[in-house]
């Protein structure tokens, strides 16, 4: 029996859906994992005054800060893939998206200093999270991609084997079999280009649909039109790989097959590539 739910989370409508004989056990999995992901998206909204990231935005640069141990788990995730794409990924792009008019200017934080980057973070050996300068952080796509796989794993503790949470571009599955997820290209976002069958793992897309912008980390600049899917593992890497692919998909190659991920890219002209382990 199949049971489907969605709420509007993550500045997008999260679904999830539950196979389970036991309609009473897939309905409690399914608030628990709505739970963890609201749960989520508290410690590490750029918008909320009070989340983690705000007060790393706002008292980083002043003295350690204490942390959720799931917002730890993200910051030290995302500085893993700045150092092994050479800066790519960086999730101290939010003053760019502030300058832009795409994020809101944090209430009470300092200026971010000229030239501050991923490198002027730090997560400490006691969990504490430190910046060397002002800087202003978002954790946006790799969040979300992250509260996608805490859903899975409450629902997994809750005895569930097939299920499904889609965020909007962010999706992971878990049971036997495979479904289609459809892919469009930029050029025609309405309808789908490419369907790929996604079995036990995860799926995120990020590019300029719809005239979205995104910041070239090393250049901090509006990034070039491109549009990326990657399948992984776990969602929030997959997320954190598209960044890296739209940057230079070339360079992001050989990460790819270190984390088990493999890609469809699309071009400024809308013809598709196939990167990783796929190619």
């Amino acid at each position: 029996m199949r049971t489907r739910r969605a709420r509007p989370l993550l500045g997008t409508l999260v679904e999830i859906r539950v196979d389970a004989d036991d309609a009473a056990r897939a309905l409690a999995a399914i608030e628990a994992a709505f739970d963890e992901v609201a749960y989520v998206h508290r410690l590490m909204s750029f918008h909320e005054a009070a989340s983690d990231v705000s007060r790393i935005n706002r008292d980083a640069s002043r003295e350690p800060v204490v942390v959720d141990a799931r917002t730890r788990e993200v910051v030290a995730l995302a500085l893993a893939f700045a150092r092994e794409s050479d800066g790519r990924f960086d999730p101290t792009v939010a003053a760019e998206l502030v300058a832009w008019d795409l994020l809101p200017r944090p209430s009470d934080a300092p200026e971010p200093a000229a030239g501050a980057d991923w490198r002027d973070l730090d997560v400490l050996a006691d969990g504490l999270i430190v910046a060397t300068k002002p800087l202003w952080i978002d954790l946006g796509g790799i969040a979300k991609g992250y509260a996608v796989d805490r859903a899975i794993e409450r629902l997994i503790a809750f005895g569930i084997e097939s299920a499904c949470v889609n965020a909007g571009g962010d999706l992971r599955r878990i049971g036997p079999g495979t479904e289609p997820v459809h892919v469009r290209s930029p050029r025609a976002p309405h309808r789908p280009h490419r369907t790929l069958l996604l079995g036990d793992g995860s799926v995120a897309s990020s590019g300029s649909y719809f005239g979205r912008a995104h910041v070239d980390a090393l250049t901090r600049t509006p990034m070039r039109e491109c549009c990326v899917t990657v399948v992984a593992d776990r969602c929030a890497v997959a997320d954190a790989l598209t960044k890296i692919l739209m940057a230079d998909a070339v360079a992001a190659a050989p990460l790819l097959d270190a984390w088990n991920a493999e890609a469809l890219v699309f071009d400024a002209g809308g013809d598709a590539h196939l990167v990783g382990r796929a190619a």
